[in-house]
């Protein structure tokens, strides 16, 4: 007798496992647990065989229109009378549900979403935490939702377009622009690893509005630069904001590198940082002369943050003020600046680079040395070698002769040669 949905409904587990047949070759078979599952018996050449057909409710007796959505519900039954046509035709039902399984499998491993991942994992290891961490985010937020599970060699031009004009209705057109940069490099892994012919992304060349380059603010007229100087003396704020406010503009390194500087990674005996590659956005090692007076700050703020913690390998100089796990925040110095008075279209922490670079070189100081303490990237091939030979006791000098710069810039007094003249710190 035929099996009725009541009584699957209906059927108790036991201590044993149990068949509720209905037929030809199917039945519901309930486990000791309770679990109900379809499952579908045949016989191919010569052999008895059982396919799982899945479990009860999720896959109900006889297929039935979904009333919500309109879509059919395929049945047991439906399922079984399609494995009893392929039986007929000389074909393996669990072959082709293998087949099927593989084909799902590649899919899934070639979806968007899961190259992408692919990609950054083995790229986010010559990257610096912070980059893989926003490159990640952006593919998260503005990619994934919209075209992760399709199969990235199914991806077209024209979707990349769609996707990424949202992104530019926001008005984030400089992320637009690196989403495109990133999806390119995912795409070309794709096609190097076999799963695309082509990167679409390369298409969009020309096709999104270019943001105007917007320059860091920074203040480069002596005066203003003194000033500057005295209202970060008298800061009254955080210990750690404070000591990070008077080391910024001692040292010019990006803010990444400093809110995120580790106590190994100095030497104030040497009166030397090196920051190590996988911190830098050059990838090379950084090192960074310190002035007396930036020792000095360092010397006043360990016993604040550089304390004996057995265990724990990483201590930040600038911790971040709710977790010592965990640096400073990309915005504390910012914030600290606009609590001094001076708006973002005055001064931003990344400014202080463009205040030293500025005042440096009209001080006299060797160009080359000051591109290399600012670690930028040279392609002129003689200024390159020059750059790797370091050149470090010249360095030394002008860090030195820089503090002492803005140690009387900030008394106001007048030291100031003309701009253009070749006169080096005092």
């Amino acid at each position: 007798m035929p099996l009725t949905d009541a009584a699957c409904k209906n059927a108790k587990a036991g201590t044993k496992p149990k068949k509720l047949a209905d037929a030809y070759g199917l039945y519901l078979l309930i486990t000791p647990a309770g679990k109900k599952l379809w499952r579908f018996r045949y016989r191919f050449e010569g052999k008895d065989s059982t396919l799982s057909l899945g479990s009860y409710p999720e896959i109900p007796l006889a297929g039935r229109q979904d009333k919500r959505s309109g879509d059919y519900i395929e049945g047991a039954r439906d399922k079984r009378d399609y494995a009893r046509r392929l039986v007929a035709q000389g074909i393996d039902p669990a072959t082709v549900r293998r087949a099927e399984r593989a084909a799902k499998l590649q899919a899934k491993e070639s979806s968007l979403e899961a190259v992408a991942r692919e990609w950054h994992a083995k790229q986010a290891k010559a990257w610096a935490p912070s980059t893989a961490a926003s490159r990640l985010h952006r593919l998260e937020r503005e990619v994934f939702p919209h075209l992760g599970q399709r199969p990235i060699a199914s991806i077209e031009a024209p979707e990349l377009l769609h996707l990424l004009r949202k992104v530019e209705s926001r008005g984030a057109l400089e992320i637009a622009q690196r989403v495109r940069q990133v999806l390119s490099q995912v795409f070309r892994y794709a096609i190097v690893t076999g799963r695309a012919s082509r990167d679409p992304a390369a298409d969009l060349r020309g096709a999104l509005e270019v943001q105007r380059t917007r320059h860091h603010a920074a203040l480069t007229d002596p005066k203003a630069v003194g000033a500057l100087m005295r209202a970060i003396r008298d800061y009254h704020g955080e210990p750690i904001t404070q000591a990070a406010l008077r080391l910024a503009p001692l040292v010019f390194v990006r803010p990444g590198e400093l809110r995120a500087a580790e106590w190994q990674e100095f030497d104030l005996d040497d009166a030397l940082w090196r920051i190590p590659a996988e911190r830098m956005k050059m990838r090379a090692d950084h090192l960074v002369p310190l002035s007396k007076q930036a020792v000095a700050i360092l010397r006043g703020l360990a016993p604040l943050t550089h304390r004996e913690r057995p265990g724990i390998d990483r201590q930040y100089v600038f911790p971040g003020l709710r977790s010592r796990a965990r640096p400073m925040s990309e915005n504390t110095l910012n914030a600290a600046l606009r609590r001094l008075g001076y708006s973002k279209d005055e001064m931003t922490s990344h400014g202080f680079r463009t205040t030293a670079s500025t005042l440096l070189n009209e001080l006299g100081w060797n160009r080359d040395a000051i591109e290399r303490q600012l670690a930028h990237s040279e392609r002129d091939g003689v200024r390159a070698a020059y750059n790797r030979a370091e050149h470090l006791p010249e360095r030394r000098r002008m860090m030195q002769a820089w503090a002492d710069y803005l140690d009387e810039l900030a008394t106001g007094a007048d030291v100031v040669p003309l701009r253009g003249a070749k006169k080096k710190c005092p």
